[in-house]
């Protein structure tokens, strides 16, 4: 039995808290807004995952000190852009050698790290933390499957193998396969960029476009991602992987996707501020954006369809015109560079 603290009361991590349970561990939820822990341990119920109880077992704490004190894992499941508040607040609190697992999904702005590399710069800034690892956990996951059991498969990424491989065996169920990667960067930039593909597949829909849009947005996105991995450091093989065209088809078909609902959305007239409001829960793909956009301007990369997307969002192009843009754009061989 390991001990297990999941940071974040979201769909992602609540679902996780409760397969750990399930699991045998012994799991304490945290998270930065109290009434969501009041109302998960007098419920044991999430309103966004239904049909799913969560175990008596579980228990909940709002203290950050508590929370990381004594822990085989920390799970980060908080949204990306509170992923550094939520490190920096653990700080005084972790012992050297802890392993962190972390689901969030993102390119910060600005530093144009991944949310591990935001998690390790904030580690690395501590005297006396050495040999932290960090493990990215991404994959093909909707939180609201796991939480009712669904077959699901999953990869556990550090340059660390030892690292992963106890995050493997934590995590791995009967219904629950986590496989092992080191290609960290590749990775996490599967599970960024796949969000902002989520968005135009959502918005081409929203604008009544068919399947072969959808495919196309699909495979021209997996190109994309996969341009752009090897000039940061990972390998464009990942992409081909659970983590990369995996997560891109789920995120861009399922109706579980809150990017792809959220580009429908779009697509149908609505701003990606009405968007997120009647969505009702984060929409990583718009925070990925700016981060995502930095990266392949710094290394040259071509990315139309993130472009076209972070146009259509910004409001510089209305969404028919962005896709004529697309459909317009200079001849090229389907392997080339763009």
């Amino acid at each position: 039995m390991a001990n297990i603290g999941v940071l974040g009361a979201g769909t992602w991590g609540t679902a996780l808290a409760r397969m750990l349970a399930v699991n045998g561990h012994n799991v304490t939820m945290w998270s930065a807004l109290p009434q969501e822990l009041i109302e998960l341990k007098n419920t044991r119920k999430h309103k966004n995952l239904p049909g799913c109880t969560l175990p008596e077992s579980i228990s909940y704490t709002p203290d950050i000190h508590e929370i990381c004190q004594g822990r085989d894992i920390l799970l980060f499941a908080v949204p990306s852009p509170y992923v550094r508040t939520t490190a920096r607040a653990c700080l005084p609190h972790l012992a050297p050698f802890q392993v962190i697992v972390d689901v969030a999904k993102g390119i910060e702005a600005g530093s144009l790290m991944t949310m591990s590399q935001v998690i390790q710069s904030e580690v690395d800034s501590q005297p006396g933390l050495q040999g932290v690892r960090v493990v990215a956990l991404s994959g093909p996951t909707h939180a609201e499957e796991v939480a009712l059991d669904l077959p699901t498969a999953i990869v556990a990424s550090s340059e660390d193998m030892a690292a992963a491989e106890k995050a493997q065996d934590i995590f791995m169920n009967p219904n629950f396969r986590v496989y092992t990667n080191n290609d960290v960067i590749g990775v996490e930039l599967g599970g960024a960029v796949k969000n902002i593909i989520a968005l135009g597949c959502g918005i081409a829909c929203g604008l009544g476009y068919g399947d072969n849009a959808r495919a196309a947005l699909i495979t021209r996105g997996a190109a994309e991602i996969s341009r752009l991995a090897p000039v940061c450091g990972g390998s464009a093989g990942t992409i081909a992987g659970l983590a990369g065209i995996g997560d891109l088809i789920v995120t861009c078909t399922s109706v579980h996707s809150r990017n792809f609902r959220a580009g429908v959305l779009m697509g149908q007239g609505k701003t990606s501020e009405q968007a997120v409001a009647e969505v009702g829960m984060v929409v990583e793909g718009l925070n990925a954006l700016p981060g995502v956009k930095a990266l392949a301007a710094k290394y040259h990369v071509e990315m139309p369809i993130v472009n076209m997307v972070d146009a259509i969002v910004s409001g510089h192009v209305p969404v028919r015109d962005a896709v004529d843009k697309l459909m317009g754009r200079r001849k090229t061989t389907e392997f080339s560079h763009s």
